[in-house]
């Protein structure tokens, strides 16, 4: 166990960066800033001794007010150091933050976009900037009064064995119960409740981040939190997990520790009524009444010395727990970039011999897929939901890479293009676009930063976006989402179909680009396809079979595999799965309720 927290700490500290040295400075002061804050207590110890000895001429004890202020000077000097010791691990600590956010985002950025699909945005905001925010408290408080802590148990060690080591043993006592007390409810069978809470925590935020997105479906159908089963199955495991672990786990060696901590004075009781005879008949009650005085005031201290080590031990352990989340946004699988890439020579698009597994799927979503798109082509991918269409085109930019076969761009594998040159030759426009909160300007500049306002202008014209924004109260530079200002769903996807044009890439994958849009949204979206397919090679993935006519070639994919290819024409005039599905589509658009209130 003392070896994996060293690890996670190892692994912490390699975060740090040049901040480190900063750390184990901040640990250092924090150790001396605790063992000046225990020599007050020996200077307590002086006054005793020396009152004690002239007693009852106390006017005779010259040295008290020596002792008074060398305690002062020594408490203040405490604090300060301390706070030195603070202000070190606590830079050290928010740029160790900061480093595991911006290597987390880093590293995420190297990911493939298809890892997203599998991993919602609230998990990974909460495995990575939760996380860091623990491991923060672990470096900037829990780390100082562990290391200060153990410095002042060495202190209090020597001197509660250099006076009376019998009273001193008596005062030790309650601290080894206290921590083996802690010790049972954080090592054995319970070190693991803790990575078990985290990852309860976990699922909550996410089923907490998906009940949020459908607010409106619930609000559709008078449902209650109740009725939305994984967000309250996680709320009812996290409550479990927590419940159990505070009440079965804790509540008992708490108590205990409790106890014996802030009633450390009670064992020095028995211990001094056996030694007082002795010392009075040696001659020596003086001495033993003022190592008396010295250990009940002394035992005062166990108590906080303890709680430190209890937090600083939890804080311990949620930053371990910590550090193994930010290790899953870590280990995010990234697009390995060629080590010596190559440009693609045009943009012909082939899938040769694809196959392709989600991870944890037992059916691959692609078997065995061939087929090519040619220059200046317009490709249509249907097929039965679950086909493997949107898995084919995510293939293209290496959303995903392929679990076998190769799929070329402009004849070169596309692992062996350079990751930005790849993604520069692709546009996209998915059935779901997601505008930033930015004005309409910035959200279609996204796909070309250097685009002037003027080709910004002539995007969104292009894209049949006129009408869009003269009814914004700042035109091109209305901020969407505020002050009420909204937009539909065909106006969104509008937008995005600017921010397509605009980027001008040679290869197009429109993603069932039309799902959304209303009759009037669906024919001005189609004369903005005709700008944006100009002259380039297009992927298409349609369920509307009349967008898809068309065609240069329509490829029709079945349970991951090419069930047959070629024009409208020739497929329906062949019968097979696509006449079947172009027969269903046209009584599907002539069904209609009658007057009598019956369907036909």
């Amino acid at each position: 166990m003392k070896k994996k927290k060293q690890s996670d700490l190892s692994v912490l500290l390699g975060y740090a960066g040049k901040y480190k040295g900063l750390t184990f400075l901040g640990l250092a002061l924090s150790a001396i800033a605790m063992i000046l804050g225990m020599a007050p207590y020996l200077c307590v110890w002086l006054v005793v001794r020396d009152l004690v000895a002239v007693a009852p001429n106390w006017t005779q004890a010259a040295e008290i007010s020596r002792y008074g202020w060398m305690a002062f000077a020594f408490a203040v000097s405490g604090i300060v150091v301390y706070f030195c010791a603070l202000m070190c691990t606590h830079l050290a600590a928010f740029r160790t933050a900061s480093n595991i956010r911006k290597q987390g985002i880093a590293h995420l950025m190297q990911t493939p976009l298809g890892w997203f699909d599998n991993n919602a945005s609230g998990l990974i905001r909460n495995r990575l900037d939760g996380a860091s925010a623990d491991t923060e408290t672990l470096l900037a408080h829990n780390l100082a009064d562990i290391v200060g802590t153990a410095a002042m148990f060495l202190a209090m060690l020597a001197l509660m064995l250099v006076f009376d080591w019998r009273m001193g043993a008596a005062c030790l006592l309650a601290a080894v119960v206290s921590v083996a007390a802690m010790a049972s409810m954080m090592t054995g069978k319970n070190a693991g409740l803790m990575a078990e809470y985290q990852a309860a925590q976990d699922v909550m935020s996410k089923a907490g981040t998906e009940y949020v997105r459908g607010i409106p479906v619930v609000k559709v159908f008078q449902q209650t939190v109740y009725s939305f089963k994984a967000f309250r199955d996680a709320i009812e495991d996290y409550s479990a997990k927590a419940e159990h672990y505070q009440a079965d786990v804790c509540r008992v060696p708490q108590a205990i520790n409790l106890t014996f901590t802030e009633g450390a004075f009670v064992f020095l009781v028995p211990v001094a009524l056996l030694l007082a005879p002795r010392a009075l008949a040696s001659g020596n009650f003086a001495v033993f009444l003022t190592d008396f005085a010295f250990y009940a005031v002394f035992s005062a201290i166990i108590s906080t010395a303890l709680a430190k080590i209890m937090f600083a031990a939890s804080g311990m352990m949620l930053a371990g727990t910590a550090l193994g989340r930010i290790e899953q946004v870590m280990s995010a699988p990234t697009l390995e970039a060629a080590e010596h890439p190559r440009p693609p020579q045009g943009n012909r698009v082939a899938f040769k011999d694809v196959s392709f597994t989600y991870d944890g799927a037992a059916v691959p979503a692609l078997d065995h897929v061939s087929f090519t798109v040619e220059p200046g082509q317009t490709v249509a991918l249907v097929g039965p939901s679950g086909g493997g269409k949107t898995t084919a085109a995510s293939l293209i930019p290496r959303f995903w890479d392929t679990t076998s076969g190769t799929v070329e761009v402009g004849g070169v594998d596309v692992k062996q293009i350079d990751p930005h040159v790849l993604m520069e030759q692709v546009a996209f426009v998915f059935q779901n676009n997601r505008l930033f909160k930015a004005s309409v300007l910035d959200n279609v500049r996204a796909a070309r930063p250097d685009a002037t306002r003027e080709q910004v202008m002539a995007a969104l014209d292009a894209a049949q976006c006129r009408d869009i924004i003269e009814k914004l109260p700042n035109g091109v530079d209305t901020l969407i989402g505020s002050e009420g200002t909204y937009l539909s769903g065909g106006e969104q996807q509008r937008i995005a179909l600017a921010r397509a044009i605009l980027k001008d890439a040679p290869i197009v994958v429109l993603d069932e680009a039309t799902a959304f849009a209303d009759p009037e949204n669906e024919a001005l979206i189609q004369k903005a396809f005709a700008k944006l397919t100009e002259g380039r090679t297009v992927i298409m993935i349609a369920h509307r079979l009349s967008t898809v006519v068309n065609a240069d070639k329509i490829i029709v994919l079945d349970a991951g595999r090419v069930a047959e290819e070629g024009t409208h024409s020739e497929l329906t005039a062949a019968g097979g799965l696509y006449a079947r599905m172009w027969a269903d589509y046209n009584r599907a658009v002539q069904w209609k309720i009658t007057t009598e209130g019956e369907a036909k």
